[in-house]
């Protein structure tokens, strides 16, 4: 008998659009000899809706669906509820869930408290793991800790931005221009601007609050944007890729530059000077692990042109789009997509053993 595998997708985040995309790349590699499929789209107002298939994902018709479904949080069903009809519910038993949510309320611990209160195995890190790392100011204090070099920052609260002049002192007092300005809760570089001024920072933490409440003001790291890929945690030795680089068709690798610029291109193994690859990949499987991760991981990095690494944040559900660097890194060491997905759902299987 086949199981039952669930892939969450959509979501109210910033990212929903980008969800979307890696959901239709991971629905077409898992092997529906093995499993049977339901696909369950949340909007961005937060209605979950049951999906016919991945033609309606592919289509962006998915939204049109009438059918309620929603994942039960009682651990004795372990299922979802279906209404297909109003006041008739159904039960769809759920073996593993892989949830394909970036940003917010999907990707920060949110999704996954509710299937550890389902006792449902799901593909990915946990809610501790999860939720630090979403949070940019909570890695970097672990980060810290391990003594990994990364960007020196000034965090600013968002009701500390009424006294703007006092927030630019601060800034200015501890890093020289230009400098980065992010929230500490957002992904696929959302709400992220580059400062060359006093004005520049000022406009750039009122686009960085309409995000988040937390704001971190980086100093600018000059050099090779590079990822890793990071998979394991729990009983499963933590393998790490290879390194790929990111070439921005944009100043910088925002969002736009990220998913819809044709002049952004990725490298997988570029020539990195020194010993900076090596090193990168060490510190990915140090961070992982003290952030106590679990299934997959993509770790970003600065390098110099000297050869030093500098630590940039770590993602817990990255991109599975066409252009993304975590499937690309272990297609290149000899994984391909569709053994990649299965290894991410035996390994979820596995959540609860021992």
């Amino acid at each position: 008998m086949k199981e039952t595998v669930v892939v969450l997708f959509g979501g109210q985040s910033s990212e929903h659009v980008v969800s979307c995309m890696s959901a239709v790349n991971v629905i077409e590699q898992i092997n529906q000899e093995e499993y049977e499929l339901a696909l369950i789209g949340i909007t961005q107002e937060g209605r979950w809706l049951l999906v016919d298939s991945i033609e309606d994902v592919r289509r962006d018709t998915w939204r049109e669906s009438k059918v309620r479904a929603v994942l039960s949080p009682d651990a004795t069903d372990r299922c979802v509820l279906v209404w297909r009809e109003e006041n008739k519910v159904e039960k769809i038993h759920v073996d593993v869930v892989f949830p394909v949510l970036h940003g917010l309320w999907g990707e920060d611990g949110t999704v996954q408290g509710l299937l550890e209160l389902a006792r449902i195995p799901y593909v990915g890190c946990g809610v501790l793991s999860s939720a630090v790392s979403m949070d940019k100011l909570y890695t970097k204090v672990i980060v810290e800790r391990l003594g990994i070099r990364q960007a020196d920052y000034v965090p600013v609260a968002r009701v500390r931005l009424k006294d703007m002049d006092l927030v630019a002192d601060e800034v200015e007092g501890r890093l020289s221009y230009p400098v980065f300005v992010k929230p500490s809760n957002a992904g696929s570089s959302r709400g992220v601007t580059k400062a060359e001024n006093r004005a520049g920072l000022k406009e750039a933490l009122k686009e960085a609050a309409r995000h988040d409440s937390k704001i971190l003001v980086e100093e600018a790291i000059t050099g090779h944007e590079v990822e890793t890929a990071v998979f394991g945690g729990g009983r499963e030795e933590i393998q790490v890729s290879g390194v790929g680089e990111i070439l921005a068709g944009a100043e910088f690798y925002d969002f736009d530059a990220k998913y819809y610029s044709q002049e952004s291109k990725t490298v997988v193994d570029p020539v990195l000077p020194g010993r900076a690859a090596e090193e990168i990949r060490q510190a990915a499987a140090r961070i992982f692990k003290a952030v106590d991760g679990y299934g997959l991981a993509r770790a970003d990095f600065f390098v110099t042109d000297d050869g030093e690494v500098v630590f940039n944040e770590i993602n817990t559900m990255p991109g599975f789009t066409a252009i993304s660097m975590y499937p690309e890194l272990w297609e290149a060491r000899g994984v391909s997509k569709a053994r990649l997905v299965k290894k991410l759902l035996d390994h979820a299987k596995e959540r609860y053993h021992g």
